[in-house]
């Protein structure tokens, strides 16, 4: 018999096992060089095509709806960012008669952006001293997720408790957006 033995198709070789696990090392070892770098980039919340972001990743137009669920209200209308930290806001509380929304410059505030797409705004208006607003931008710049972290009311010494979300969306197409 030599030192190779053959059954049913398996071949294996009493002495030299070395040659088989130098084999199963190599491949191990290309396998995770292959598998390491996608799985680095993967882990990146928002992968990299979201990275980068900064207060021009949000200019011009979004429509927003939300509702509050502190006090069971819904919530729209348009904010315009302008690109370097200022933003108005006019929007509609769905609670007033005749049906309105508020007056355009009515509502002003300023916002920051984080270059992991994360951010917060202040906005200042008639019916509140101060809306404080966490936020996540996502599609490259066309939505924003938002919850509202601390509320003033105008009638209020400090914060009330509130439980605020909401979503913004890019009025412009993707073609005026990519122009």
């Amino acid at each position: 018999m030599g030192d190779i033995f053959q059954f049913e198709g398996f071949r294996s070789r009493p002495e030299g096992k070395e040659d088989g696990m130098k084999s199963w090392l190599f491949q191990g070892m290309l396998t995770v060089a292959i598998a390491l770098p996608a799985l680095s980039s993967a882990a990146k919340a928002g992968g990299t095509d979201d990275y980068g972001c900064s207060k021009a990743t949000l200019q011009g137009e979004y429509a927003f709806g939300g509702t509050n669920y502190t006090s069971l209200q819904v919530f729209n209308g348009i904010k315009v960012f302008d690109g370097n930290g200022h933003l108005t806001q006019q929007d509609y509380l769905g609670n007033t008669t005749p049906p309105a929304f508020s007056q355009p410059g009515q509502e002003t505030g300023t916002y920051t952006v984080n270059p992991d797409c994360t951010g917060s705004m202040m906005i200042a208006g008639p019916s509140s001293r101060v809306i404080n607003i966490l936020f996540v931008i996502s599609d490259g710049g066309r939505h924003i997720r938002e919850v509202v972290s601390q509320f003033i009311p105008s009638a209020q010494i400090g914060p009330v408790p509130v439980q605020t979300s909401a979503d913004d969306w890019k009025v412009a197409s993707e073609q005026n957006q990519q122009q």
